[in-house]
């Protein structure tokens, strides 16, 4: 996309923006313009303020001055996963459940065994873009004082612009350090007090660098443009309010404190704020997402002025591949990379039917029962054999003498009948003639299966009936002609059947006869014999479900309302990863498209114009509800409800996905935080602050290098210092066990 006077352009500008950080050897960097000389030479000038700004935002974008690559920023790195965001999303995705790359390069596998040195290549990507980056604001903020500003003469509007600049570098520099703080914890420090030149910084803890960050961002806070009111892809205040929310939820790992009443402060300020759900989910990852309401903070893209082999060009472009057709994602090409693990496929799917996960019903009313005790319980899953008070009942729907029920037996067994959840009055047959008997002998069936039992108290008879269930009706394939067979489920004793039907009527029915069928009188949800037949009101795929169970009998009739962030590609595709190299192990994904929401490709075929949403109002919500769960004050959970299910009910698309208070524990948190956030950079972070990411807690397939994964060691809970910065630097140390 192009924003009208905020492109990011390449300007001769770097040649005084030398690194101020220790790795000295690793950062050279060299004049893009040979004319220019000094510092003043471009700052003399009140207009190239904004273009150096854009700079600092293109940090996060671009890896050089010739995009895509043949001018890199950084001499000695690689332009395509040395970029900024692909070397972050490589250090967040790869190491965790939400993503595996089919690619064998270098070191890249280490990332998914989770067993990296302090000589990996990737990482010392990733730490010499943090602190590029840093030192690139930290020379903006030098030569932007009220001193310098001065000396040369600038006042008037273009003096109070410059103060917005300074604080937008402030808050990228913060950013930056955030980064830091998460992946590398004790890190080298520098800012713009310290003098341009080759030295060797002194290491900050990871607590007093928290401090640090904390109090820019608090600094800069008024400083900076109000929600909304500037230009797309700058920072405003909800972008300072999104890192302080995430720097206060992950307090407890930073710096062993507990701050989530201070991250309920400013997802309060960010909510409030005037961002709106996207209302389609697949719109926050096309290629004009910068129409979207919910995107608070961007990395810009564009497919002409904005290139580069990371950032978005890698997200559309490495998850393609096997028989993905490259046009629907408008590009050129795959590079058949990216899949996700079993486990996350697991967030969406039930891993046995591989369908989507739904509901089951409950029964409505209480009436008169008795019991039917037997050997069969323990195998059937009703309890101790021989015990009463666990043993299924019979109810008598009318309040009479006639009682009825149904009963599963996993195989041939004997049983009795009790008026209540003891033995003081029970049933047997003494002569096997259907006449019940006080204290009788014991009845029995033959074979498993599902049993209707009528008993009649009364006149003391009883009848026993093998069922199987079927659906028929108008509304089904065979129409009233032929049922579609359900399935028994013991585990749940629920008959299921996932069936396509149309707009029509049904009723269910046991073996293929009209002797035993229920139908609905009340539209209800309770069965009935022969009753009204049960309206379906459109086409679609269903999955229903009867429980024929006391108090009453009940049914669900559910069209299929999934979860539509599962964007799962299967054709050819195989749930297990055999093999980590080869594309079609494991499920891919198609989240992020060169193509708009109107269907339209991008301005080009290889290089996107889809901006990467870092903050976005999702994340805010999602994160009011675990500062609620995890006990911050300033928040309710009756709000943090709401604000989960106004983002399931966009996923669902109604509100069949919707939770209730019970439903909102630390670990949905942390599903759903995979479900909404999949592929945006958080997956690492959000695992280590819930305790899953080291350890055996939460196993993934190739976690620490083994198919069914397995537990690793907590030191990789931090990156370490890349061994050529400790090699140059002797005020470093290293992080604990590497």
């Amino acid at each position: 996309m192009n924003i009208m006077k905020f492109k990011y352009l390449s300007i001769a500008v770097l040649a005084i923006l030398l690194v101020v950080t220790s790795c000295v050897n690793d950062l050279d960097t060299v004049p893009i313009d040979k004319d220019v000389i000094t510092s003043e030479t471009v700052y003399e000038k009140p207009e190239n303020y904004i273009h150096v700004l854009a700079k600092l935002y293109a940090g996060l974008a671009v890896s050089g001055q010739e995009g895509p690559s043949g001018n890199n920023d950084l001499s000695g790195l690689d332009e395509g996963f040395g970029q900024y965001l692909r070397a972050l999303w490589y250090a967040e995705e790869l190491p965790t459940d939400e993503a595996v790359i089919g690619w064998n390069d270098a070191t890249i596998r280490d990332f998914h065994d989770i067993d990296w040195s302090a000589d990996d290549n990737f990482i010392r990507n990733l730490y010499s873009r943090i602190f590029y980056q840093v030192s690139l604001c930290n020379e903006f903020i030098r030569e932007t004082t009220e001193e310098k500003l001065n000396s040369r003469g600038i006042e008037g509007a273009v003096r109070t612009d410059i103060a917005m600049y300074r604080a937008e570098a402030r808050f990228l520099r913060a950013l930056s350090y955030s980064h830091a703080i998460d992946l590398f914890g004790n890190v080298p420090f520098v800012t713009e007090e310290d003098n341009v030149g080759s030295f060797f910084p002194e290491q900050i803890s990871r607590a007093d660098l928290f401090d640090y960050v904390e109090s820019e961002l608090l600094a800069i806070e008024s400083e900076l443009a109000a929600p909304r009111s500037i230009e797309y892809g700058r920072a405003d205040q909800a972008s300072v309010w999104m890192v302080l929310a995430k720097l206060y939820l992950n307090a407890e790992v930073y710096i062993g404190q507990d701050k989530y009443t201070e991250s309920l402060t400013y997802t309060n300020k960010i909510i409030n704020a005037g961002y709106t759900l996207e209302p389609e989910y697949t719109h926050l990852f096309m290629a004009d997402n910068h129409k979207s309401n919910e995107i608070i903070f961007p990395v810009i893209q564009d497919g002409v002025n904005i290139r580069n082999w990371g950032g978005t060009t890698f997200l559309v472009h490495a998850p393609v591949g096997g028989s993905m057709v490259p046009e629907d994602f408008g590009i050129d090409g795959g590079w058949s990379g990216l899949r996700v693990t079993k486990e996350f496929v697991g967030k969406f799917l039930d891993l046995e039917t591989l369908t989507p996960k739904i509901k089951s019903a409950k029964a409505t009313a209480d009436y008169p029962v008795i019991y039917v005790p037997g050997g069969y319980q323990s195998a059937s899953g009703y309890g101790g054999d021989w015990s009463p008070d666990v043993a299924p009942m019979l109810g008598a729907v009318n309040s009479d003498d006639n009682y009825e029920g149904y009963v599963y037996f996993a195989d041939a067994a004997e049983f009795k009948f009790t008026a209540g959840p003891n033995w003081d009055v029970n049933w047997g047959d003494n002569g096997g003639d259907g006449i019940l008997d006080p204290g009788g002998a014991n009845l029995s069936v033959t074979e498993a299966g599902y049993y209707k039992m009528n008993v009649n108290i009364a006149d003391l008879t009883y009848t026993i009936t093998k069922t199987d269930w079927g659906i028929i009706g108008s509304a089904t394939a065979g129409g009233w002609d032929s049922d579609q067979n359900m399935e028994f489920d013991a585990a749940s004793k629920t008959w299921v059947a996932e069936i396509d039907l149309a707009a029509g009527e049904i009723k269910f029915r046991a073996n293929d006869d009209w002797g035993i069928n229920y139908g609905d009188d009340g539209a209800d949800g309770v069965l009935e014999a022969g009753a009204a037949n049960i309206a379906i009101a459109e086409g679609g795929s269903y999955k229903i479900t009867m429980k024929l169970e006391n108090p009453d009998y009940t049914y669900t009739v559910e069209k299929y309302s999934s979860d539509g962030r599962g964007l799962f590609y299967t054709d050819g595709q195989n749930l297990e990863i055999e093999n980590l190299f080869e594309f079609t192990d494991g499920y891919a994904i198609t989240k992020w498209k060169n193509v708009t929401s109107t269907g339209e490709t991008g301005s080009d075929l290889t290089h996107p114009d889809t901006d990467f949403p870092m903050f976005r109002l999702a994340d805010a919500y999602l994160m009011y509800a675990e500062a609620v769960v995890r006990g911050g004050s300033g928040g309710s959970m009756s709000t943090a409800v709401d604000y989960v299910n106004m983002v399931r009910e966009r996923a669902y698309g109604d509100d069949f996905g919707n939770i209730t208070a019970s439903d909102l524990t630390l670990d949905f948190i942390l599903d759903e935080r995979a479900r909404e956030l999949y592929w945006e950079g958080q997956r690492r972070t959000d695992l280590i602050r819930f305790g899953k990411f080291t350890g055996s807690s939460y196993l993934w397939a190739w976690k620490g290098a083994v198919k069914e994964g397995k537990s690793v060691d907590d030191k990789y809970r931090l990156y370490p210092i890349p061994e050529t910065d400790l090699t140059v630097n002797q005020n470093l140390t290293q992080n604990p066990g590497y």
